[in-house]
């Protein structure tokens, strides 16, 4: 019988000790890290033949679309879910996304990446008391613009492919940069453009972007980052002067 070879990192609980356990899984054509982590759950036996607890991972849409199954797969941060095995070198290594708290085994908190949007105000205030009638009008190509930007998932992988993202830095990370970008390109979301680019110039903000450009060799959706926090900078910049000049 053919066997899909797999090397894991296990963590009992947040505070306890990582480890490593090694588990062989029946193989079938298609299969994906998702499929493999589920044989691992019907029958959890690691390599040695040892009754083991059943690994766990998270994971909701299946299609590329929610980002809960993130992880480090064989060195990169990447979706579960889109990562074939056929494709993938053996023994396939599967660890936790190492910026975020470790919850148990491969599920992690994201809860950082949400905070963020909360601290960069993510969405469109509107007065939702009465009706607003049609919204501005916004062209096509402004909309296909935006659109690349809202397909972001809060997967977590730009963040983790990150060097500027860790416990001695404050900054929010690509992610939440890239949303400040977005959610100001709206006509209506830009009535907030002043307060998300004081978060942008403030101490969690863009200067600490190193432009490693990491971020954008990762993302799954292949959101255009490194131009989202191109343009950031750039208009954080003329905000700070503003600021300055109105003293």
């Amino acid at each position: 019988m053919i066997t899909v070879q797999l090397r894991i990192k296990r963590q009992d609980d947040p505070k306890s000790e990582p480890y490593w356990e090694e588990f062989a899984v029946p193989y079938r054509p298609g299969m994906n890290v998702i499929s493999a982590l589920m044989e691992i759950q019907k029958n959890p036996v690691n390599a040695k033949g040892e009754p083991v607890a059943a690994v766990v991972w998270e994971s909701s849409c299946l299609e590329e679309v929610c980002g809960a199954c993130s992880m480090v797969i064989n060195g990169r941060a990447r979706q579960a879910c889109s990562a074939l095995v056929d494709k993938l070198e053996q023994p396939i290594t599967l660890e936790p996304l190492g910026t975020f708290p470790v919850e148990k085994d491969l599920a992690v908190s994201r809860r950082r990446m949400f905070d963020a949007l909360q601290q960069i105000k993510g969405w469109i205030a509107l007065d939702g008391t009465y009706a607003l009638g049609a919204g501005p009008r916004i062209s096509p190509s402004e909309q296909q613009e935006s659109y690349r930007y809202s397909t972001c998932m809060t997967c977590g992988c730009c963040l983790e492919a990150c060097p500027n993202v860790n416990d001695a830095s404050p900054y929010l990370g690509p992610q939440a940069m890239a949303q400040i970008r977005y959610f100001n390109a709206h006509p209506t979301g830009a009535m907030m453009r002043g307060e998300r680019l004081d978060v942008a110039i403030g101490e969690a903000g863009i200067v600490h972007c190193g432009n490693s450009q990491n971020c954008v060799q990762v993302c799954p959706k292949e959101i255009p980052l490194t131009t989202a926090l191109a343009e950031l900078n750039r208009d954080a910049n003329r905000h700070a002067w503003r600021r300055w000049f109105a003293r």
